[in-house]
C-alpha cells in the first residue's frame, strides 16, 4: 500500500510541475554554475542547455542575444542551473528551474554517476537527472500567459456595459539617477548621492539579475540601463536607473 501511495504522489508531483513548467516559454542557462570555477567547465553549461533544446525547450545562455520581449522581462523565463550534490565516491547532480524570485519550479531526481573522470562523471550525472525533465514531456502553453495578460489590462464594468483599459504599470523613468552598488552578503546595496540607501539586491544565477530584497520584485540590465520592477498591490512599477558597480 505504501508502494502505491508513493507511486501516486510521484505522478501527482510530475503532473503539477508540468503544468507549471508549460507557463514559461524560455530558459535561460548560465554561463557559469556555482560549484564551477570557470565559464563552460567540463562543458557542464553546454551540455545543460543542449539537453533543455532536446526536451522541447527554448533555450539561451545568458551571454547569448535574447529576444526582444525576453529582453524586456525576464520573468518570461525560468533560469535551469544545475545543483550539485557530490560525495566523496559519487557525482550527484539536480536540474533545477528557477523563476525570476528564485523560487523553485522544478526539481529533478539525484543524477548519479561512479566515473573518476570529471568530466564524464558530471555529463553523466547530468544525463541521468534530465530523465526527470524529459518525464515532463514540455509543451509550451501560451494560452496561459495570455489569460494573465488580459485579466490585468482589462476590467469589464457592467453598469455602463463598456470595457474599461486600466493601465496596470506605472512606469517611472528617473532622469540623471546614479545609483552607486556597495557590496553586502549575497549581494550590494544601493545608495544614491546623498547618500540613502535605495534599494537591497540580492545575487542570483542569471548574469545580470538580481532580486530586490524586501520588495516583491527584480532588477535586471536592458543595454545600458537598469531596470527595476516591482508590485505594488496589483501595480507593476518600473524604474529606470544608471548604476556603477
Amino acid at each position: 500500500m505504501k508502494k502505491v501511495f508513493f507511486v501516486l504522489f510521484l505522478v501527482t508531483t510530475t503532473v503539477f510541475c508540468q503544468k507549471k513548467v508549460n507557463n514559461y516559454k524560455y530558459v535561460i542557462v548560465p554561463t557559469r554554475f556555482d560549484f564551477l570555477k570557470k565559464e563552460d567547465q567540463y562543458k557542464a553549461n553546454s551540455l545543460t542547455k543542449f539537453l533543455f533544446k532536446k526536451y522541447g525547450f527554448t533555450v539561451f545562455l545568458d551571454n547569448e542575444k535574447l529576444p526582444k520581449e525576453l529582453g524586456d522581462n525576464r520573468c518570461l523565463a525560468l533560469t535551469g542551473t544545475i545543483k550539485d550534490d557530490s560525495g566523496m565516491f559519487t557525482v550527484k547532480s539536480i536540474v533545477q528551474l528557477k523563476d525570476c524570485y528564485n523560487n523553485i519550479v522544478f526539481s529533478s531526481k539525484v543524477g548519479k554517476s561512479k566515473l573518476k573522470d570529471y568530466k564524464k562523471g558530471y555529463h553523466e550525472a547530468i544525463r541521468d537527472a534530465f530523465k526527470s525533465v524529459q518525464a515532463l514531456k514540455y509543451k509550451y502553453n501560451s494560452e496561459a500567459i495570455k489569460v494573465v495578460d488580459i485579466s490585468k489590462k482589462e476590467v469589464v464594468t457592467p453598469i455602463v456595459k463598456e470595457v474599461k483599459v486600466v493601465d496596470a504599470v506605472k512606469t517611472i523613468n528617473i532622469e540623471n539617477n546614479v545609483l552607486y552598488a556597495q557590496p553586502i552578503n549575497n549581494g550590494f546595496q544601493l545608495v544614491n548621492t546623498k547618500p540613502e540607501r535605495v534599494y537591497e539586491i540580492l545575487n542570483t544565477s542569471v548574469k545580470d539579475v538580481f532580486v530586490l530584497k524586501n520588495k516583491k520584485g527584480i532588477l535586471f540590465k536592458n543595454k545600458d540601463k537598469w531596470i527595476v520592477e516591482y508590485y505594488e498591490d496589483t501595480t507593476k512599477v518600473v524604474k529606470y536607473y544608471s548604476i556603477k558597480f
